[in-house]
């Protein structure tokens, strides 16, 4: 058993610097011109902030093969040797509070703060408004867990007369317990005014934690739901809508002529935006013009990436028309197998979440069939399912922060990402990574049984006060479903047409 736990180790080492080195790599390669050789404080919690949000995805499937590796031990200390999965996922539930509530709003303040000011000063200013809001969420934590901190168990009491001891055992359907008569247990016999509800007070990091579920919970739901649906579906349709052939010289002339007007008044107007600054306006209608020039100079980009796809230039324009057409295939293709993949998690969460009793394990039995196969095969594929509803999260919010008015507009785009549209995605990720684990938890409770994410996210959670009817109704699993088929009507219905250069400048001054 040494062995495989050794082996679970390197594994989970060599893991960990993957991940690293690939955020490393997403930062260096979505970062702006603007913030290249500095913002380096900025940047480090960016690659912290994403590693520590998809190692807490991956840990879900490494507690269930830390399980696994004690579960033919020889002697009962063998699963002394394994990984702490307990003191582990506390340590990344404390840091990620961390991260989300103190050090990333910190490093937005500080890069979003004067430029003009020394360093010393926007330190200050940061760590002002972090305090402040540290002190405002105390008191409003503290207030609810003074009033409703409390878990209500519902207990029954039972009672049952002694039998001789049996000279064989025939347990089954019909008779589950030792004795004659009803055939029934004394827990399905008992009357319910045996039941009782048991109340205790909940610890206060325990209902920290459960609060920051529920927000991050909402987020999922709403996120998660249509990015279910629109991470697969516009793959497909963006190769539906894919240019079919190159324009002529004089159509890109026309597009180019329009999108270069639109430019100059972007310019314009972000000069006079910036003049408006500096004579101290800030009020409401200023930022509702600085969001509108980040969208319009967000779609302006896109537009000419589309005529740029349209019309290749240079020596190797053959080429890149080439490398055009393959990459579109493989979004299809790539479309396709994340389609068959959201299917089966909708219908997994209707065949055992919303259908109570279950119809079926369903992805639970495939997990266990794949790991009878080979030990880690199960593993892996529970991996990929829930770092695939981690992306699917991503997407969604991405979707929907270009088009919901009361969400701060911070797109993520290749080359061009400023740190603090980076900080506010990370944070979003974050958040929404806590849920993603309990909901995987819950969603696979038979393949994760017996895990210490099982512990966590148990009885105790599901049982606050004031919070426990949004799980025993599965507020969160039905909102995540309602959203999926709307998105899936909203792409059936206008997902298949195709973008062209708007060439129109739409700011709302």
């Amino acid at each position: 058993m040494g062995d495989f736990n050794l082996a679970l180790v390197i594994v989970a080492i060599v893991v960990c610097v993957i991940v690293f080195l690939f955020n490393v790599y997403l930062l260096v390669n979505y970062q702006h011109p603007d913030d290249v050789n500095q913002a380096y404080f900025p940047k480090f919690v960016v690659v912290l902030g994403l590693s520590v949000a998809a190692i807490s995805i991956l840990m879900l499937p490494a507690d269930v093969a830390n399980r696994q590796a004690c579960r033919h031990a020889i002697y009962n200390g063998a699963c002394n040797l394994t990984l702490p999965m307990k003191d582990l996922w506390l340590a990344i539930y404390i840091l990620d509070a961390v991260l989300v509530f103190f050090v990333i709003p910190f490093a937005m303040f500080f890069y979003e703060g004067d430029q003009d000011k020394s360093v010393g000063k926007r330190i200050k200013s940061a760590l002002l408004w972090v305090v402040t809001t540290a002190i405002v969420c105390a008191l409003v934590l503290g207030i609810l867990y003074g009033l409703v901190g409390k878990v209500d168990f519902t207990v029954r009491h039972l009672s049952s007369s002694t039998s001789s001891f049996p000279s064989s055992w025939n347990f089954n359907n019909g008779q589950p317990c030792i004795g004659s008569g009803t055939k029934q247990c004394s827990a399905y016999s008992a009357s319910p005014s045996s039941e009782k509800t048991w109340t205790m007070r909940a610890t206060f990091p325990e209902y920290v934690v459960a609060l920051a579920t529920i927000v991050g919970s909402v987020l999922f739901a709403i996120f998660g739901g249509v990015g279910i649906a629109c991470l697969p579906l516009g793959l497909i349709f963006s190769f539906i809508r894919r240019p079919k052939a190159v324009i002529t010289r004089s159509q890109y002339i026309k597009e180019a002529t329009e999108l270069g007007k639109k430019a100059r008044e972007l310019k314009k107007a972000a000069e006079s935006l910036h003049q408006e600054e500096r004579g101290g306006a800030k009020g409401r209608k200023f930022r509702k013009n600085v969001k509108s020039v980040e969208k319009e100079l967000f779609q302006l980009e896109e537009d000419v990436k589309l005529l740029e796809e349209m019309y290749p230039q240079g020596e190797k324009a053959e080429t890149t028309w080439a490398l055009t057409v393959l990459g579109y295939l493989a979004k299809f293709v790539l479309g396709i197998l994340g389609f068959i993949v959201s299917v089966a998690w909708v219908a997994h969460i209707i065949i055992y979440l919303l259908i109570d009793p279950p119809l079926s394990p369903f992805l639970n039995e495939v997990f266990i069939k794949l790991d009878d196969i080979w030990g880690l095969l199960g593993t892996a594929a529970f991996a990929f399912f829930c770092f695939y509803l981690l992306l699917a999260v991503i997407a969604g919010a991405m979707m929907l922060g270009l088009r919901l008015v009361f969400i701060t507009i911070h797109p993520m785009k290749w080359g061009g990402t400023l740190m603090n549209s980076f900080l506010f995605n990370v944070g979003l990720i974050l958040l929404c990574s806590i849920s993603v684990i309990q909901f995987c938890s819950t969603a696979f409770a038979y393949y994760a049984q017996a895990t210490a994410a099982q512990e966590i996210f148990g009885h105790t959670l599901e049982s606050l006060r004031g919070i426990k009817y949004l799980y025993k109704y599965n507020v969160f699993q039905i909102a995540f479903v309602v959203l999926a088929g709307l998105t899936f009507v909203y792409y059936a219905a206008f997902g298949w047409r195709r973008k062209k250069p708007s060439g129109r400048f739409q700011l709302s001054t």
